[in-house]
């Protein structure tokens, strides 16, 4: 018989990673399994058939109010409410054991436990994780490599929530797939559908030197106190909440259905001085609105509790019906903000704590190229590595390689940021040439140039069925015609999404690209374009963009791009000013001009 080791450091690196993969996968299922279901199909009552009872009750009374109003369901709905998702595990189960893909129903279904069929794009699955602030350990990253290889397509990428995506997943892996992810302590649960989506924080929270509080523990509390909520499971759509906690690097909390953001608050004002969130909620880029500010501070300690019963409001008053007016956006336009702030009131069964604008300190400023590079960290002589993924992807080998530096020269976290690219944290001053050295090695870079450093694309219609571009394909297109051609002194983010969705929130962008079908002949032929969008921002520079070029096919795109930023370097007032400031002082047609004048010979 084999005898055990006496001590942690006896046990090898596999045995390590196996055990700490255990105690996280018993943690993350213990979750799971608290998310108890009910009967499938069916509407518990109180025992006289009267009222729902039991978690799915708000949701379904919800339901029950717009059929009474004579009021139809939309599909969606209908799917829920014929079987719940969670009680669909064992259908899941068969579908896999007969290498079967689902039917709609189901595929919407299936979407609850990160499962996402995205023919005809490619016949296979999705698979969507979650982790709170975006931050997960070397050996889950690592762990999550090993999956991708050995269940997907070998890759994985990163996305705009701070979140990993792997692609390629045949049926019949679909559930080895998320009971795996389980095992290495991480899920998938609700990353899909119409459910509370991955917890964005800060990415350096808890090592940024001018932060104002380390959102781990909050993003963490509510990614927890959402698995274990059943209740929280009935929501009309999708729900995004992000914390901000006055790091270097911009997370877009605005830009969520809820956003915390921390916030230093003067004496005198009639609550206690110190670090609070500043509550946002409504934003939905995609539909044109960021989060508005409701006046509303929070303390740090209740920020889940409000967030419940913001979600709680939303629940039974989200729009069941149509699915393009479903998002908390417009229950706020439907309502108004008083009203929504009050029944979000009744829900706590207190007052919320609301200061005037004076109130607040100014948040520490961004740093927009924070997130690529070497940066010192609070901890003295540690730094932070911001690594460039082109367009978010890895490579399973770059993941496993990534991890070893992380568990090697750093703390061993891996931090995902909302520009798809990481950061590895806790390296030593003196081993940030060797770290450079193994990152180099993988086939990536610590380096970027202000264009690629700010670029931006969602999956397109290589992997999703709404796209109308290949837009990852022609963002490496844009950046190396640019990178050959100008030099930028300062960031510009250049945004590319397939569709209406603006998964890659093309509004915000410095210059944005919505993926279009152009027209080129009298018989309806088309090839992939984009409209094209300019002057948007996020945090204290909150902007649309606006629309000053449509149809542009994508091979005209990066000639396209060039002539804007050639025009913008030209043209500025100075050095000092950035791209957003100097098209926000032109209207439209006079940037068409001024974009038409640079022709690059």
């Amino acid at each position: 018989m084999t005898a055990l080791p006496r001590s942690p450091d006896e046990f090898t690196d596999e045995q390590k990673r196996f055990l700490e993969g255990f105690v996280s996968g018993l943690q993350a299922g213990r979750a799971v399994r608290a998310v108890a279901p009910t009967n499938a199909g069916a509407a518990p009552t109180d025992g006289q058939g009267a009222q729902p009872i039991g978690p799915d009750a708000a949701a379904l009374k919800a339901q029950d109010r717009f059929v009474r109003e004579g009021k139809k369901l939309s599909d969606q709905e209908k799917f829920k409410l014929e079987l719940h998702p969670f009680d669909g595990y064992e259908r899941l189960r068969t579908q896999a054991a007969q290498n079967e893909y689902p039917k709609p129903p189901d595929n919407f279904r299936w979407r609850f436990f990160g499962l996402f069929y995205v023919a005809p794009n490619q016949n296979a699955y999705m698979c969507r994780l979650r982790m709170p602030n975006g931050i997960l350990k070397h050996w889950q990253f690592a762990g999550v490599a090993d999956l991708a290889q050995r269940y997907g397509g070998g890759y994985a990428h990163v996305t705009t929530r701070a979140n990993l995506q792997v692609r390629e997943i045949e049926a019949k892996n679909a559930v080895a797939m998320i009971e795996a992810i389980q095992d290495l302590g991480l899920c998938s649960r609700g990353s899909g559908a119409d459910n509370i989506r991955n917890v964005t924080g800060s990415p350096t929270a808890g090592i940024d030197p001018q932060e104002l509080i380390d959102t781990r523990a909050f993003a963490r509390e509510w990614h927890f106190h959402i698995l274990n909520d059943r209740s929280l499971y009935g929501l009309p759509r999708k729900f995004n909440v992000g914390f901000d906690g006055a790091g270097v690097i911009p997370v877009l909390e605005d830009t969520n259905d809820i956003g915390f953001a921390a916030i230093a608050v003067k004496d005198g004002f009639g609550v206690e001085p110190g670090i609070w969130f500043r509550l946002m909620i409504g934003g939905i880029t995609g539909h044109k609105d960021f989060a508005h500010a409701t006046g509303v501070v929070v303390k740090p300690a209740e920020a889940t509790r409000v967030a419940d019963a913001i979600v709680r409001v939303f629940i039974d008053h989200g729009d069941r019906t149509d699915r393009t007016k479903a998002r908390l956006k417009y229950v706020i336009d439907r309502m108004g903000m008083e009203k929504v702030l009050a029944l979000v009131e009744e829900k706590l069964d207190r007052k919320l704590d609301r200061v005037a604008a004076d109130a607040l300190l100014p948040r520490p400023a961004f740093d927009r190229r924070a997130h690529i590079g070497v940066h010192a960290q609070r901890q003295p002589n540690l730094n932070w590595i911001g690594i460039v993924l082109p367009v978010g992807r890895l490579s399973a080998d770059q993941m496993r390689g990534l991890a070893a530096v992380s568990r090697d020269l750093g703390d061993g976290d891996i931090r995902l940021t909302v520009w798809q690219n990481l950061l590895l944290s806790g390296i030593p001053s003196e081993k940030i040439d060797s770290a450079q050295a193994a990152i180099e090695a993988l086939g990536l870079s610590i380096n970027a140039s202000s264009i690629r450093a700010g670029l931006v694309a969602c999956t397109g219609n290589v992997g999703c069925k709404f796209a109308a571009s290949d837009t990852k394909r022609h963002a490496e297109e844009i950046v190396r015609w640019c990178e050959s051609r100008l030099a930028l002194d300062g960031p510009v983010n250049i945004h590319l999404t397939g569709c209406h969705h603006s998964c890659a929130q093309h509004y915000i962008g410095d210059i944005g690209l919505l993926a279009c079908k152009v027209q080129t002949s009298e018989e309806g032929d088309g090839v992939e374009g984009y409209h094209v969008h300019v002057g948007g921002g996020f945090g204290p520079d909150a902007a649309l963009g606006r629309e000053v070029f449509r149809d542009v096919q994508a091979n005209d795109v990066p000639g396209t791009v060039e002539r804007m930023l050639s025009a913008y370097l030209a043209r500025r007032t100075s050095a000092e000013e950035s791209f957003l400031a100097f098209a926000s002082r032109h209207d439209i047609d006079a940037l068409k001009a001024l974009f038409a004048a640079d022709v690059p010979q």
